[in-house]
């Protein structure tokens, strides 16, 4: 696509979205997928500028690990992880081959273990599971600066 010179910021952003993705099929990559995370929101900063607090790498790196894993626990097959930024968020998403929708387990200390999906929904401002033609999508959207007002999650107050 030729653009005129005055757009060239505008042939940039179709050419380099703010996002990434990418396929694992074995538990030994769920490192792989945290580090892909970790590069990627280490360029978004480096490179566009945008704020990337500690809070939400740290976060963003848990998150892609527990959806990742579940993924490969719960799912034959590929994973897909794909990382977007919209919204002074990043949007995690795992695509799974399995139509068995997760399952968020009631509050219990006595239980190890099982607590992936209860600790990614407090650390999101928003968690979603979509149904696919194939298999499902989880979603978690981590906002990427601290919230001044304290809230971790950087969910608004209602």
């Amino acid at each position: 696509m030729d653009l005129p010179a005055q757009d060239e910021g505008l042939e940039a952003a179709i050419v380099r979205p703010l996002a990434v993705s990418a396929a694992f099929e074995g538990s030994e990559e769920i490192a792989q997928a945290r580090d892909l995370a970790r590069v990627f929101l280490t360029s978004v900063q480096a490179e566009h500028g945008l704020p990337v607090s500690k809070r939400a790498m740290g976060m963003t790196q848990l998150a892609v690990s527990e959806l990742v894993t579940n993924a490969r626990k719960h799912a034959p097959g590929l994973c897909v992880l794909s990382l977007q930024v919209a919204e002074g968020a990043v949007e995690v998403s795992v695509w799974d081959s399995s139509t068995t929708l997760p399952v968020v387990l009631p509050a219990d200390p006595s239980r190890v273990g099982q607590h992936g999906l209860e600790i990614v929904m407090a650390i999101c401002r928003r968690f979603t599971v979509q149904r696919e033609p194939v298999g499902k999508r989880i979603t978690a959207s981590i906002v990427l600066a601290d919230d001044p007002g304290g809230n971790a999650a950087g969910r608004q107050a209602m």
